[in-house]
């Protein structure tokens, strides 16, 4: 008899991207980052899935000493259950420690810091929010941040014509 291997093809041990909120690089200088993880009603956690997740929008805000995920738009599948309402902009709560958060409240009353979510991602099969305290750019460093990346493509330009 002939066995088949036990590799499991689910998202529960591999650490896969779900959403990248790439506008937040562009529009904030990031300090430190932190990991939280989100709470989900089943159908979030389906469309999540099948990636229908928007990001570039979300704000993360402190109330009552918890951390709560505003902006963050997850379609509902066609196929959602017909007994359950979904509300695509739903308020997500986010889940740390309270002495991570405590230090963060902190940072945050600081001139300038921000809270802004970076990614969605699977870790263990759950959903976990990668968040950044981070400050807001000047329009004189988008400006450079544009002139670099400009820069480095030609860079790549070169050496790959170089190459043939």
């Amino acid at each position: 008899m002939v066995t088949k291997s036990s590799k499991a093809t689910s998202t529960k041990g591999v650490d896969a991207r779900i959403a990248d909120n790439k506008k937040a690089f562009f529009n904030y200088a990031i300090e430190e980052r932190f990991e939280a993880g989100m709470v989900l009603e089943g159908w979030e956690v389906k469309a999540l899935r099948e990636g229908k997740v928007q990001l570039t929008d979300g704000y993360v805000v402190i109330r009552s000493g918890e951390l709560y995920l505003i902006g963050c738009q997850i379609n509902p599948l066609n196929s959602a259950s017909t007994h359950v309402t979904p509300d695509s902009v739903r308020t997500k709560k986010l889940l740390l420690h309270k002495d991570q958060i405590r230090t963060l409240i902190g940072k945050i009353e600081q001139k300038g810091f921000t809270l802004v979510p970076l990614n969605l991602h699977w870790k263990s099969g759950k959903v976990k929010c990668e968040l950044a305290l981070a400050k807001g750019k000047a329009e004189h460093d988008k400006r450079s941040t544009i002139k670099e990346r400009e820069g480095k493509r030609e860079v790549e330009r070169v050496m790959k014509s170089q190459k043939r």
